[in-house]
This record gives C-alpha cells, sequence and structure tokens, in this order.
C-alpha cells in the first residue's frame, strides 16, 4: 500500500478508536448478547474474510485492518445489544474502504418499514452532507419545507458535527465522500439507530447570517430514498431538453422488473430515433449497480462502436473446487477478461449522436462498470461528479450472517480492473471540458 493509503488507513483506525465509544441511546428489547458470542461473531468475521476476498490489500492495509479488528475485541462486553454490535462492529466499515465489504443490520429497509408500520418515527427531515456541514433539505419524505438550506448547528444540544462524525464512523464505502453522499441520503436509518427514535427533536439552525432554535416532531413519512427505490418512474425516465438533447435517466441496474427495463429502453431508443435526436445524457448519477445483463442487453447494442469487453484483468477468490479448470477451492485466480463482444452496426436502434454519461457520488458497481466501458471505448465522455469510487471494482458479492448477533456481513470474492487499466486506486472521474 503507498504511504499516502497507508496515512489514511491508520488516521481511520485511529478514528475508530476514538468513535467506537458512541453507543446507541435507545437499545433493542432484545436479549443482551455474551462476549463469548460476540467474539465468535468476530471470529467468523476474520475467517470469512480470508476464505472469500481475493486480495484485502485492494482497499486495506491488512496491518491497519488487523489492528482494527483486534481494538473491536477489545471493547466487546457481556449484555450487548444487537443495536450495540452493529455500533461495535459497523465501525469497521470505513478501515474496509469498499461499499462490497461491510458489516451492516440486516434488511435495514425493511427494518426502517417495520419501525414505521409499528407506530415508530424517524428524524423529520431528509439532509444534505458535504465538507461544510449537514443541511436541512426537504421534509422526510420529500415534501417541501422553508428551512430548506439551512445548516444544522446541533441536533438536541450536541454539536451537529459531532452527531456526524459518528454517524459516518459506522458507514462503509471506498472513499470519505461516497461515505458522506451514502449517510446523507440514509441520515434518518443511522440517526435512528446511533440515536434513538425520540418523539421530538430541536435543532439549532443557521442560515443567511441567522441563527434560531425549532423544535420538531419526528416524523412517520416512508423516506425519500424508500420512495424513489419503489417508484419505476422515479428510476427510469426518458427527458427532453427545449434544445432537443435527451436525458435517459437510468437509476438503477438491479430493477425488481427487467422485463420491463428492457421494454422501456427500447421505447426510449425509438423515441430518440423517431426524433432525430442528436445529442443524448445517459443519468447513472444515482445507480448504485446491481446486474450488467441491463446495460450489456439494454444499452450497448444501441451504443457500440467497436468490439468491447467489460474488464481487463481480475483477480479471484475460488470458492468451490473445478476439477475441469483446475481451480481449488482457497486458490487465487489471477486472469484477462477474454469475453470480447462485438458492436451492432445494423441494430434498429441505434443511436449515432453525441453520448454523454452522467455520474455522481452514487454512480457503483455496475455502474461503474457501465461507466468505464463507455469511456475506455469512446463510446461517451463522463460528466458530473466523481472523486467517489474506485474504477476497479471488487464484486461477486457473498452475503453472510454472524451467527451470534444476526447482523450482516458482504465480502466480495473478485476484484475487476477497468478495460483500460490505470493506476491501482484511481477514481471515477469525468472527462474534462
Amino acid at each position: 500500500m503507498p504511504d499516502h493509503a497507508r496515512r489514511r488507513a491508520l488516521a481511520g483506525l485511529t478514528s475508530l478508536a476514538a468513535l467506537a465509544a458512541f453507543a446507541p441511546r435507545a437499545p433493542a428489547a432484545s436479549p443482551g448478547l455474551t462476549a463469548a458470542q460476540l467474539q465468535a461473531d468476530l471470529a467468523f468475521l476474520r475467517k470469512t474474510l480470508a476464505d472469500t476476498h481475493p486480495d484485502l490489500r485492494f482497499s486495506v492495509d491488512p496491518a491497519a485492518l488487523d489492528a482494527g479488528l483486534a481494538g473491536l475485541a477489545a471493547r466487546i462486553t457481556d449484555g450487548m445489544t444487537r443495536d450495540a454490535a452493529w455500533a461495535l462492529l459497523a465501525t469497521i466499515n470505513p478501515l474496509f474502504a469498499d461499499a462490497h465489504l461491510c458489516v451492516t443490520w440486516p434488511d435495514w429497509r425493511g427494518a426502517v418499514h417495520a419501525h414505521l408500520d409499528g407506530g415508530g418515527t424517524l428524524f423529520p427531515y431528509e439532509v444534505t452532507l458535504d465538507a461544510s456541514g449537514l443541511a436541512i433539505d426537504t421534509l422526510l419524505g420529500g415534501a417541501a419545507t422553508p428551512l430548506r438550506g439551512a445548516r444544522i448547528v446541533a441536533i438536541d444540544g450536541e454539536p451537529a458535527g459531532a452527531v456526524t462524525a459518528a454517524l459516518l464512523a459506522r458507514v462503509h464505502g471506498d472513499t470519505a465522500r461516497f461515505r458522506m453522499h451514502l449517510l446523507g441520503r440514509r441520515w434518518w436509518f443511522y440517526h435512528w439507530k446511533l440515536r434513538g427514535a425520540p418523539a421530538s427533536h430541536h435543532l439549532t439552525l443557521t442560515h443567511n447570517g441567522r441563527t434560531w432554535t425549532v423544535f420538531t416532531p419526528a416524523s412517520a413519512a416512508t423516506p425519500d430514498l424508500l420512495q424513489q427505490e419503489a417508484s419505476f418512474e422515479r428510476q427510469f425516465s426518458l427527458d427532453f431538453e427545449p434544445d432537443g438533447s435527451a436525458v435517459l435517466t437510468v437509476g438503477s441496474f438491479g430493477p425488481t422488473d427487467p422485463a420491463r427495463v428492457q421494454a422501456f429502453l427500447r421505447e426510449a431508443f425509438a423515441t430518440l430515433r423517431e426524433r432525430r435526436t442528436r445529442s443524448l445524457v445517459i443519468d447513472i448519477s444515482a445507480n448504485g449497480g446491481g446486474d450488467d445483463a441491463v446495460w450489456l442487453d439494454g444499452l450497448l447494442p444501441c451504443l457500440a462502436t467497436q468490439p468491447y469487453r467489460t474488464g481487463s484483468t481480475y483477480r479471484k477468490k475460488v470458492l468451490e473446487t473445478n476439477a475441469a479448470k483446475g481451480e481449488r477451492a482457497g486458490d487465487v485466480v489471477t486472469g484477462e477478461i477474454t469475453t470480447w463482444r462485438p458492436p451492432q452496426p445494423d441494430h434498429p436502434l441505434r443511436f449515432a449522436g453525441k453520448v454523454r454519461v452522467a455520474i455522481g457520488p452514487a454512480t457503483y458497481s455496475s455502474a461503474i462498470l457501465f461507466a468505464n466501458v463507455m469511456r475506455d471505448f469512446g463510446f461517451a465522455t463522463l460528466a458530473g461528479t466523481g472523486g467517489a469510487a474506485r474504477r476497479a471494482q471488487s464484486g461477486g458479492v457473498r452475503n453472510f450472517t454472524l451467527p451470534n448477533s444476526g447482523l450482516a456481513l458482504s465480502v466480495p470474492r473478485f476484484v475487476l480492473d477497468p478495460p483500460a487499466g490505470g493506476p491501482p486506486g484511481a477514481l471515477l472521474e469525468p472527462d474534462k471540458a
């Protein structure tokens, strides 16, 4: 690992130790776990990493990881609830520095729905989070509020910076920018899990030179992110600008109804042809990935102008012995992607105009592979916001359950380099204007 990356890892380790002391204020009603049970969960985590991941050095210094895991073991105590176990074990996530490698709450979306259905409430605002701090965007669920843009200085008497740091210490992702964006979109979940669900909040706000305090009830609204994920129309759309250019929004490559998405994409490209559109933006700025087949079958046939492949070199951990391939369980195999896909110049819906792909801090996984292919083979230029995730991606994620706490553990089994290669750790960035 380069020196600067090692320093970041060790800084993250120091932050991990300092912030692990934050514990949930509203412990779960479930019986406490014994220290022996949580030590067994930690041993399971260690073994699963060793058995599944092809090369932890892809994202973390192994020595720093060993120290981080030892630190977790030292802070395990008898009687910890699942919430408390999550609050402790999830502090390893920033050190993992890979959104595919993480300890998370099992079915966190389902947990939020169950909490709300049972009469529970959440933090009352959707927020934005960046280097300048935490700000109100809308009411929880997306309704407008006159407080939009106000910076949150304190939450229930606690400095907002301290609350943010405590929550960020449990968030997974490649970079600080990625984790900050993810926390902003899921603030209501992390705040609930770490700070409980009080009936109301008092917030100190600042905006346009004015500082004041508001008292507001918590909210029972469904968070905007969950509404968006449940709405086909909010994830997939084709819109036209006054100048005739088009924006094709593809918010996910993991839809619940892939056939509907393929039908939508065919109709979209047919509309582009009918309207003789010459400029197209494919917006994947909110696309966290999914199945490569969605874009390999639904987008590239209309866009590719030369043979292409999804990556270049790879490393994979063999999980099951395959005698025909000469692979033994536990081996780490390196190789090169040899499957090249041909362009389809005679495709009836081929788009021959200018293409840009809009990326953002939520672009991840399969969406990054799509962006890599589009740029590396000259099918498009990239626009938007970068610096959040690597061009090389881990994948083949396996999901496990820690045997005693029931917390979720995700571990990738391969690492794929972009088609054009590039320096290790290079981040996905837009092209220069």
